[in-house]
């Protein structure tokens, strides 16, 4: 009698005498090859891991005074839309290190808006994307500064209630850095603006009106606060003046030729030296021509004239002069008398 016994790769033919020990080879290889079906793993899919960083647009102006700022991320253009990844936001305030605060999907378009409360000072966010790869790189930082603080005015000069003598008054002083300033005058309603140096330090010049002058300076900071002081000036009467010195007053003829040496000392309405004022010295002296040369006032407000009256001089009264002319104050002149004795 023949038994017949069924394999996975076809039928085995065996004598009844054999059929038992047939039948435990075959259960035997049969939970061998279970075991070794379910010893080997399965195959995980693999995930290709996210190459490409995310960026925050940076802000025009980092300095703020509004609490809630509207973040700008882009992503690559392949995730646009992408449900499997998210945006995974990135702060970190000053002199502390970075720790994610949320994530959030990604829009249908590269770009994506993430509103964000700022803490007070500074605020550095970056973001990352995350998926089934895992984390990409975070982006570069991108910095907010939250100041709600009004910027300080200090005025180092003029002094309040001063006298200037000029047509303007030139205002000094220091702010916040890159503020931007303005001063109004309210007497006769003008204004210049300026905008404060990176230590913060301004130069104003704002024309006067006669009297008593009443100056309103304020100060926007980069963040847009504001601050606010006032100044008073009084312009006074004061006007360009010049003196004029020389080495010989009175010569005798006898003691020709004689040098002589004029000096002009120029100083503006407020009685200081004038630098950088036009000048132009005459000598007149009898039977001689006239001498004429000009020059230039220098740091000090002088300028010097040097010359020799020569022997052909007569005796007689002669006069030496200067014109002093500017383009801020007009001008003004200077004389005295060299007499030519016997």
């Amino acid at each position: 009698m023949l038994g017949v016994v069924a394999l996975s790769a076809g039928v085995l033919y065996v004598g009844a005498g054999g059929l038992s020990h047939v039948a435990g080879a075959v259960g035997s290889s049969l939970a061998g090859f279970m075991d070794d079906l379910r010893s080997t793993p399965s195959p995980v899919p693999s995930v290709a891991p996210i190459s490409d960083a995310p960026a925050i647009e940076s802000p025009d102006e980092p300095y703020t005074s509004e609490e809630t700022v509207d973040l700008v991320v882009i992503v690559p253009a392949a995730l646009a839309g992408d449900s499997e990844h998210r945006i995974r936001l990135y702060l970190a305030l000053e002199d502390q290190e970075a720790v994610a605060i949320g994530e959030w999907p990604i829009g249908s378009t590269q770009r994506s808006i993430i509103p964000v409360d700022l803490e007070k000072g500074i605020n550095e966010f970056s973001v990352s994307l995350v998926g089934p790869g895992g984390e990409s790189e975070l982006s570069p930082l991108v910095r907010y500064v939250l100041d709600r603080s009004k910027p300080k005015i200090t005025i180092s000069s003029p002094k309040e209630n001063a006298r200037v003598n000029r047509r303007a008054v030139e205002i000094k002083g220091k702010t916040q850095a890159r503020a931007t300033l303005i001063a109004r005058n309210e007497a006769n309603d003008t204004s210049v603006s300026a905008v404060a140096g990176g230590n913060g330090s301004f130069t104003l010049s704002l024309p006067l009106a006669a009297g008593s002058n009443s100056i309103r300076i304020t100060s926007t900071d980069p963040a847009g606060n504001t601050g606010e002081t006032r100044l008073t000036v009084r312009r006074g009467a004061g006007k360009l003046t010049v003196s004029l010195q020389s080495t010989v007053y009175q010569v005798k003829r006898s003691q020709l030729p004689e040098p002589v040496r004029l000096t002009a000392s120029v100083t503006d309405p407020d009685g200081r030296p004038l630098a950088g004022a036009s000048v132009t010295f005459t000598l007149s002296l009898p039977g001689i021509a006239t001498i004429t040369r000009d020059g230039t006032t220098d740091g000090s407000g002088r300028a010097v004239f040097e010359a020799t009256i020569p022997k052909a001089a007569a005796r007689g009264q002669g006069l030496a002069a200067v014109l002093v002319t500017t383009s801020e104050f007009g001008s003004v002149d200077g004389r005295t008398v060299i007499t030519i004795t016997r």
